[in-house]
């Protein structure tokens, strides 16, 4: 595990477009699939410990949006070949014993993890109803090396000002959790050496 920190893509980039399978379903599912006045993106795997703490709190944002006009989608981009509890199958039982109420897919190639930039296990990407970014970063100030419950404190007043049609906060903290797992020599160069 490498304790990584999240890229902090500039706000207001465009959210990159995606064709990932559910891995419970299979369905493909696309960023312009997903409507909604806000779109939530969540980079997670189901082997991090930064996950499995928060892993709860992913659960009640699910349930707590999922009547609103949030999309939500989360993507595991970890090697699966070198992680095998990141492997299709082993994401599929997570998201159906955890009951999500959000597609989990897929990312193979791990093309979309770079189009995000994304770096780490969790991570988050808040996009407007224009699909502008207008958030990244940590869900919260929980950690498993502290004593603060995980409560998306961070990430749920974005999503709130969003649906309220209010401006987000630019004093956004960078989220930390383990590295995503590259594929061997497949390290986007924004991350640094391969790892």
């Amino acid at each position: 595990m490498v304790r990584t920190a999240s890229t902090m893509l500039p706000l207001g980039t465009a959210a990159p477009d995606f064709q990932l399978p559910d891995v419970v379903t299979g369905a493909t599912v696309s960023r312009d699939s997903l409507g909604g006045k806000a779109l939530l993106v969540m980079f997670i795997c189901r082997h991090c410990p930064y996950v499995k703490h928060v892993m709860g709190e992913l659960v009640r944002l699910g349930q707590d949006y999922q009547n609103r006009p949030v999309s939500i989608v989360a993507i595991s981009a970890n090697d699966a070949d070198n992680y095998p509890d990141d492997a299709p199958g082993k994401l599929r039982d997570l998201a159906m014993t955890s009951g999500f109420t959000f597609p989990l897919c897929y990312d193979e190639s791990q093309a979309v993890a770079k189009a995000y930039t994304a770096a780490c296990t969790p991570d988050f990407f808040l996009f407007d109803q224009h699909r502008q970014l207008v958030y990244r970063g940590q869900l919260d100030d929980s950690r498993p090396s502290n004593d603060y419950p995980p409560d998306g404190k961070d990430l749920r007043q974005a999503m709130e000002a969003v649906l309220a049609d209010q401006p987000v906060s630019q004093a956004q903290k960078p989220g930390i959790g383990c590295n995503i797992k590259w594929k061997p020599g497949n390290a986007p160069t924004y991350f640094g050496a391969n790892a």
